[in-house]
């Protein structure tokens, strides 16, 4: 159980400044993330709150859940590098889900987004934080 724990925190991205680079590439895409669509759940226009898209009709508080999950906390776990792999999961989905099902018919520039943030989190599943974050100082510790 350990390995796999250590397997998947391990992120050593071979160089101090490569560690430094995707640390900032980290930061800025989650902040971005958190900025533009995690905000907008908590703000009301025209009166109404955010209308998450359900193609997958499951149950509206769970859709709802993951969605805002997806925009509001994982960019915090992004940013401090805490649990990172696992983290993107959810909002690899999100965005996977928004490319592929909700916007599958629209022009390239409207899929445009969704794929950019789905191709974004996956290299984040793939590299995993790096040394700048808080799963490579956890993984010193076990």
């Amino acid at each position: 159980m350990i390995e796999i724990i250590k397997q998947i925190l391990y992120s050593d991205l071979g160089s101090s400044f490569n560690n430094a680079a995707f640390l900032l590439f980290r930061f800025l895409f989650a902040f971005q993330l958190f900025r533009v669509h995690g905000l907008k759940k908590f703000r009301l226009e025209n009166g109404q709150k955010e209308q998450v898209p359900n193609p997958l009709h499951l149950p509206e508080k769970l859709n709802g859940f993951v969605a805002s999950f997806s925009d509001t906390v994982i960019p915090f776990f992004i940013i401090l590098g805490l649990g990172t792999r696992l983290a993107v999961l959810p909002t690899i989905a999100v965005t996977a889900v928004g490319y592929f099902v909700v916007h599958r018919k629209d022009a390239l520039e409207v899929r445009d987004v969704p794929f950019m943030y789905t191709l974004s989190l996956s290299l984040i599943l793939a590299l995993g934080a790096g040394k700048y974050s808080l799963d490579y100082y956890l993984l010193n510790l076990i």
